[in-house]
């Protein structure tokens, strides 16, 4: 049966290589107001590569766009993307969309954040078989940049000079302590993932330094 996406690809391609529909920035810039008609950019080295005409109807996002695949003539195309809200634990309300794609006859309709351009339609990157840069990375790799990512956002240094830094001013003392363990589990967790993957090439000297 085809379909939104039928056929899933048999490789992973890379998120920042498809042009991506961020339902949440386009929220945030008043995009899903009832009745809201514009186009959609995408730049590169603050050059406009792409653009897409959209019409929001409240629950619905009306997308208008041209296509061109295999070197054949431009294709026009409409899609229709279902807009849902989900309540915040907090108060206020989410934006997803509701993945149309329908990949080997069964439809997808995951809640995303993120359609992306992968093929003739936007869907999510599940029925595109697309992946982020940083999934394809070692573990320990992955572990440490979320581990740097938390001590930036804390203190606005990371690594061993984020140790020397006293807790932020306003801070509560148990928030800062929370996040500290959360740091120190995410960097345990790379040096675990490290001897695990390299433990044959390091020296005793070398696995006595992590332990």
């Amino acid at each position: 049966m085809g379909g939104y996406g039928s056929g899933r690809p048999s490789h992973k391609r890379k998120a920042e290589d498809c042009h991506a529909l961020d339902i949440y920035k386009m929220k945030r810039l008043g995009c899903f107001v009832d009745g809201r008609c514009g186009s959609w950019e995408w730049s590169r080295n603050g050059e406009k590569v792409a653009s897409i005409g959209y019409h929001c109807t409240g629950s619905d996002l009306l997308l208008d766009f041209r296509v061109r695949r295999n070197g054949v003539d431009w294709e026009d195309v409409s899609q229709t993307v279902v807009l849902i809200q989900v309540d915040c634990h907090y108060g206020g309300q989410r934006t997803y969309a509701r993945c149309p794609g329908i990949v080997n006859g069964k439809h997808c309709m995951r809640r995303v954040g993120k359609l992306f351009m992968g093929g003739r339609y936007f869907l999510c990157r599940h029925c595109y078989n697309v992946a982020y840069t940083s999934q394809s990375e070692p573990r320990h790799y992955r572990m440490l940049s979320r581990a740097h990512k938390l001590q930036m956002a804390m203190v606005g240094k990371c690594g061993y000079d984020f140790w020397f830094t006293p807790k932020p001013k306003g801070m509560w003392q148990k928030t800062y302590q929370r996040k500290k363990a959360e740091i120190e589990w995410y960097e345990n967790q790379a040096n675990i993932a490290f001897i695990s993957q390299y433990e044959h090439t390091l020296s005793e000297d070398d696995l006595e330094r992590f332990f």
